[in-house]
């Protein structure tokens, strides 16, 4: 593994929350650097300290270096005028904190140079805050928003928590643009301290509110692709034209006599993974997981090629889909449909009856998909109403619903996580517009697939690994949040129990204390906020949570790019050119593949967010019409402002601000996740349930305000919890996300909360 592979990290575990400065080789020992891989590592930290971006301290420990007079960053704005800048080179102090009046009018992207003073000392650390000197590179210059006018003056009100204050425009005429229309607006001058941003309306989306429209808000806001250019449609269609099916079954494998079936959601238009099972003499099964050969089609380099790689993966938007490769293949001659000969890569798994791997082989092949089934219609069949199925395709199904129920136990043994958090499904009526929120399938038979899926991208993950091959991996870091102690003191606060520094197995038994109990979802929620986030990376880090040393996304090339990475070097080996290709370097470098690794986990975090805030609208408009209505909900989190309530029904957040809640003096407990009344003792915590309705919704601001219905529940009026401490009165303690008073009606200093 090159130096430059393991500086990014060694840089990623010394910015881990609870790094304490270690010697080289106790350092190695934490990031379970291997006998081969010493030199590497060594490299990696001499280049590092020559740079300046790691120091010795004392003890020739290895640290982070104080943050320098001046730093160049990414800044992150908050909608109360604060904000943070994100350093591009680590530092031991992490985000700075710079105060409202010292932004310069710098908004959240923005690249920017930064002065660093320290302002004090907290519990024996130093404390720093900065001011903007430079705007380096605006991050954004588009916005989405409503076009208004009041009092004679035209201005845009942005969507999203970019900018926080309206765009003055001079002509709305040019455009046709009508008050109440969604427009995009180009900003020609940025905000100041004493300014509003202008800017000229370049596209009209339409009038706000329509469905169609509140789409293409959400495309132009974050910068989605749309359609794909002549040239990569020419290339796509050129291979429909082409594609000979029975020529290439001359050189795979031929599955099409196997009775093999695909079980997607109902609504899925492509289909890109199928299953068979096959019983043997000896007691074992095996286990075929076909994958749509989308590297046969998409040849490396080309147009599609470069078109797919730079989209990275598709994006589903709630009725709308951006494919990352154009229909004609995506729900075309790549997609595994009933009855059609389709080109697939296969991965054959043997399982003992314990649901343990005895061996795995791996090949091209051509199937046949016996039977298309919905995930509903697979659950119906499983539970003995099969109807007109045919009776191998029930046979199929119920060794599957066996095989999958042995792998999840073996996997549970072995330490895999499962988190129960629910999901929602949005309904809509004929026209496009959210109707009512219902409850996503939770079926077994969703699960049967999941299993199924795992072990195959493991399986190709530790083919790579046995030929040494460098390829696209799946990781997923262990938690900081575990080794601080900071889930422990949340857990305790909630009367449950976990070691300090607990290992997967302690969250496991958490997990399973708390099925079915009222506090289930906070402590599912705090789990998973405790979580690193998943990437693609060359690393051998590991899946923490799936308890994997070697993962890797294969299943699903159709619409991720890593997976057709994968699929080429797949290929290599089924033809037996794996080993000339490493020779003549004809395989993606440790460099390459962190350079794309990083690119589709960015587009994976932008499809995500586009998604989810597309989703947070449509509901938005739902709730709209439900104003007083009385809800049941859970608290999910505490601040400054208030609490946060995520409401049952419709599984939205919302902020219960502290004006909404009985008149006290509130302190915010944030490292136990509560908020306690001085006055009267009343003590509310993360998990617990009220009652509330909702009061306001700022649709511009994806942002809901709540009030409490009623009184307090009884258990909430208890007062402050001995075991954990009072704070004294007039006085913050703890961290700098700790404890701090708040009066109803009082406008508290704003500070650095956990990341939510």
């Amino acid at each position: 593994m090159p130096s430059r592979v393991f500086a990014e990290r060694i840089l990623r575990f010394m910015q881990g929350k609870g790094y304490e400065p270690r010697r080289m080789e106790d350092l190695a020992d934490a990031l379970g650097i291997g006998e081969e891989e010493q030199g590497d590592f060594h490299s990696a930290c001499r280049a590092l300290m020559r740079t300046g971006r790691v120091v010795l301290g004392s003890g020739s420990a290895l640290m982070l270096p104080a943050p320098p007079a001046k730093l160049t960053g990414s800044f992150r704005a908050n909608p109360r005028g604060f904000g943070f800048v994100i350093p591009e080179n680590p530092n031991s102090h992490g985000d700075l904190y710079v105060p409202a009046e010292a932004t310069a009018g710098a908004m959240t992207g923005d690249r920017v140079l930064a002065s660093v003073q320290k302002r004090g000392k907290r519990r024996g650390a130093m404390l720093y805050e900065g001011r903007i000197l430079t705007i380096i590179e605006r991050g954004q210059s588009r916005f989405v928003g409503e076009l208004r006018n009041d009092f004679d003056r035209w201005f845009v009100v942005p969507d999203g928590r970019t900018l926080h204050g309206p765009i003055l425009v001079s002509d709305p005429g040019a455009k046709n643009a009508a008050s109440g229309d969604q427009v995009v607006v180009e900003i020609t001058e940025y905000p100041t301290e004493k300014r509003e941003a202008r800017g000229v309306i370049v596209k009209v989306l339409g009038e706000r509110g329509q469905p169609d429209v509140d789409t293409l808000s959400i495309i132009e806001q974050y910068q989605l692709p749309q359609d794909f250019s002549e040239e990569v449609m020419s290339e796509a269609h050129e291979i429909v034209a082409t594609y000979e099916p029975e020529r290439e079954a001359e050189s795979r494998e031929d599955l099409t006599k196997q009775t093999i079936i695909t079980i997607d959601p109902v609504d899925a238009r492509d289909f890109d993974d199928a299953i068979s099972l096959t019983s043997n003499d000896d007691g074992t099964v095996e286990l075929g997981v076909h994958i749509a050969d989308v590297a046969h089609f998409v040849r490396e380099g080309g147009p599609l090629d470069a078109e797919a790689r730079e989209r990275a993966n598709s994006i589903y938007l709630p009725r709308t889909v951006i494919p990352m490769l154009p229909e004609v293949l995506s729900n075309g001659i790549c997609s595994l449909q009933e009855r059609q000969p389709r080109l697939t890569k296969s991965a054959f798994i043997t399982y003992d009856r314990q649901g343990r791997v005895q061996k795995a082989r791996f090949a091209n092949s051509i199937i046949l998909n016996t039977k298309r089934l919905t995930y509903e219609q697979a659950t119906a069949v499983l539970d003995g109403n099969g109807g007109r199925i045919s009776a191998k395709v029930v046979a199929l199904l119920k060794g599957m619903e066996k095989l999958a129920k042995a792998i999840q136990a073996r996997r549970q043994k072995e330490g895999m996580l499962t988190l129960d958090l629910p999901d929602s499904e949005l309904v809509y009526d004929e026209d496009g517009r959210a109707i009512d929120v219902v409850r996503a399938d939770t079926s077994y038979s969703h699960t049967i697939i999941e299993m199924f899926m795992v072990e195959a991208n493991e399986a190709v993950a530790r083919l790579m690994n046995e030929k040494k091959v460098p390829c696209l991996r799946r990781i997923h870091d262990e938690p900081e949040d575990l080794a601080d102690g900071s889930l422990h003191r949340f857990v305790r606060a909630m009367g449950l129990d976990i070691p300090e520094k607990p290992v997967r197995f302690d969250l496991q038994k958490l997990l399973a204390g708390v099925r079915g109990r009222p506090e289930s979802f906070a402590v599912n929620l705090a789990v998973l906020r405790s979580m690193e986030q998943a990437e693609y990376s060359p690393m051998l880090i590991g899946h923490y949570a799936l308890a994997s040393q070697h993962y890797c996304h294969f299943t699903s090339p159709i619409r991720r790019y890593p997976d057709l990475a994968v699929h080429r070097l797949f290929d290599l080996h089924v033809r037996g050119e794996l080993a000339k290709a490493k020779s003549q370097a004809a395989v993606p470098t440790m460099e390459e593949l962190v350079e794309l690794g990083t690119h589709c986990s960015g587009n994976e975090r932008r499809a995500e967010s586009a998604e989810r805030e597309l989703k947070l609208v449509l509901t938005l408009r739902l709730l709209e019409h439900h104003m007083g209505d009385e809800l049941d909900g859970t608290v999910t989190g505490v601040a400054n402002i208030g609490l946060f309530v995520q409401l049952d029904r419709y599984l939205i957040e919302g902020a219960l601000r502290f004006d909404a809640l009985p008149d006290d003096w509130w302190h915010v407990e944030t490292e136990v996740g509560a908020v306690v009344g001085e006055r009267s003792g009343t003590r509310i915590r993360i998990g617990d349930r009220l009652k509330v309705v909702v009061a306001r919704i700022n649709i511009p601001g994806r942002r809901i305000d709540l009030a409490l219905v009623g009184s307090l529940p009884q258990s909430q009026r208890k007062g402050h919890d001995p075991k954990l401490g009072k704070s004294k009165k007039g006085k913050r303690s703890g961290k700098a996300s700790g404890p701090s008073r708040r009066k109803v009606g009082k406008r508290a200093a704003p500070r650095r909360q956990r990341k939510r």
